[in-house]
């Protein structure tokens, strides 16, 4: 597994290394700022990057820019993103479309050095890792009512597959299901967790954190009312 480092504080990027070389991965650059990390993922072709969100010239949004691209121009390559504190805009833009092979942490979960391993090895096999305190974040401004329950079997198999970063064609080819069912469905997982039209976050993104929100629950289906006819 080959890894790239983007960090600006040398402290922690070389900490980071020192792990991830111990654990058997290969940190094939380690760079300081968003335009060299960019630059070496065209030359290394990495398997996965680690990204601070705020790197230099102006320790803004530098880092999750470069994390954007990356996904446009590299869909394969693993992501993941590294906080000081809950940004949740930057996790949304992040959520936004393909969410396979994705992480947005917090930098004091680096601390927790099992728990990181194991959510770099979970990202590099396309799972989706969001720090507990961003979802906590994001879903406070819901209703607050646990709706994932509430789906019917199929409507939880088509929020799996949003989950999944599929698209509304995926995961229609993927449940043999039409194109008009699929958005049926969709609109209905979204009035079930009580996702409105006039959301200012992107709907499909906040249906995905409370999936795996209630995923880190340990929520399971029952019989969800059965399931319409495809």
């Amino acid at each position: 597994m080959r890894v790239i480092i983007a960090e600006d504080s040398v402290l922690l990027r070389e900490g980071v290394v020192k792990l991830l070389d111990h654990a058997g991965f290969v940190t094939v650059a380690s760079v300081g700022d968003a335009q060299a990390l960019l630059a070496a993922v065209d030359e290394e072709v990495p398997d996965l990057v680690i990204v601070d969100v705020r790197m230099p010239p102006t320790h803004t949004d530098e880092g999750i820019r470069a994390a954007l691209q990356l996904r446009a121009d590299h869909p394969e390559l693993a992501i993941i993103v590294l906080s000081q504190y809950v940004e949740e805009h930057y996790a949304v833009d992040l959520l936004t479309g393909r969410t396979r092979g994705i992480a947005y942490l917090l930098k004091d979960r680096v601390a927790d050095v099992d728990e990181f391993l194991g959510t770099v090895r979970s990202v590099a096999e396309g799972g989706t890792v969001l720090d507990p305190e961003v979802v906590s974040q994001l879903l406070s401004r819901q209703h607050g009512r646990d709706g994932v329950e509430l789906l019917t079997d199929r409507e939880r198999e088509v929020l799996e597959l949003m989950a999944q970063g599929r698209s509304n064609a995926g995961i229609a080819a993927a449940l043999h299901l039409s194109d008009s069912a699929v958005s049926k469905h969709i609109n209905a997982i979204f009035s079930t967790l009580d996702i409105p039209p006039a959301s200012s976050d992107n709907r499909r993104v906040l249906a995905v954190l409370q999936h795996l929100s209630a995923g880190a629950r340990g929520i399971r289906g029952g019989d969800g009312g059965g399931e319409e006819p495809r």
